[in-house]
């Protein structure tokens, strides 16, 4: 059946609008390789379904024999990107501290309920970076044990869209599962570098070449500073990890390493400088964590 022409006319103009629509709607972008949120080689035990604030495809992850076992364990950025939330939200949402990480094209990651946080709003982080130590923060009355809450958000930042989490390309076994990381850009946690009790409290990349990280141990007034190299691992290069508490003298471990720099480590109540360098990078903070 023929169409009269201005029928012809109508359905030209249906179709052209339509593709003009269809070629506006954005593509679903690929998702960044994602890893586990701890440190290279750990064993950790996922559950969705009883999570503390069960919505969706979210984990709650712990790993030890005993209800406090993980407190202050190292989490690390499951992909590289920059934190676009790092603040304690535990009388609005209940996440406790929480930092939020924007990996582009639509996808962040949450990390909930942390005792530390180690990076700042704004900075950008590289997969595998220590950004904070697990805890039990959330809000007023909540008496929750020490936890990672984890998430994966997709295509903006609404609790609707939370998604299912793949790590080294691997749906995670929802509702349980007991993954072990890959998050392997450094084999070293800096916790287990710094020795026993120490914890995160403050991390920041060199380039792309590694990153120094900043620990306390509380029971000792003790800080410690690691160079972590994520490019060349293996191969020994120049590297360095400094301290200085505030009215003392420098302590410096410099030299050709093949993975880090450190541990360095000073008994300091007071403000401290730090920093360190890899790979032609380098960082020195101001006397800060006074």
């Amino acid at each position: 059946m023929r169409l009269r022409p201005a029928l012809r006319a109508a359905a030209a103009l249906i179709i052209g609008l339509s593709s003009v629509f269809l070629a506006s709607q954005p593509a679903s972008a690929a998702a960044p390789p994602f890893q586990m949120p701890f440190p290279c080689g750990q064993a950790w035990n996922g559950d969705s379904d009883n999570s503390s604030a069960h919505v969706s495809w979210e984990i709650d992850f712990n790993r030890g024999s005993t209800a406090y076992a993980d407190l202050g364990d190292t989490v690390v950025a499951a992909a590289a990107g920059t934190v676009e939330v790092s603040a304690d939200q535990g009388e609005l949402n209940g996440y406790g501290n929480l930092i939020v990480i924007n990996h582009g094209g639509g996808y962040y990651t949450y990390y909930a309920h942390l005792d530390k946080r180690a990076v700042t709003a704004g900075q950008s982080v590289l997969r595998g970076q220590a950004i904070g130590a697990v805890g039990n923060t959330s809000r007023s009355g909540n008496a929750i044990s020490p936890h990672l809450h984890f998430e994966v958000r997709y295509p903006d930042r609404s609790q609707s869209h939370i998604i299912k989490s793949v790590f080294n390309g691997t749906t995670f076994g929802y509702p349980n599962s007991t993954p072990t990381s890959h998050n392997c850009a450094t084999q070293r946690d800096p916790a287990t570098v710094c020795g026993s009790g120490f914890e995160m409290t403050d991390s920041v990349k060199l380039g792309t070449a590694g990153t120094v990280n900043l620990l306390w141990k509380g029971s000792t007034s003790q800080n410690c500073v690691v160079t972590l190299k994520m490019s060349g691992v293996g191969t020994a290069t120049a590297t360095s990890a400094f301290l200085e508490p505030q009215g003392s003298t420098r302590t410096t471990d410099s030299g050709n390493f093949s993975e880090y720099a450190g541990p360095v480590v000073r008994t300091a109540p007071n403000c401290v400088k730090w920093g360190g360098s890899t790979g032609g990078s380098s960082y020195t903070s101001p006397f800060e964590h006074c």
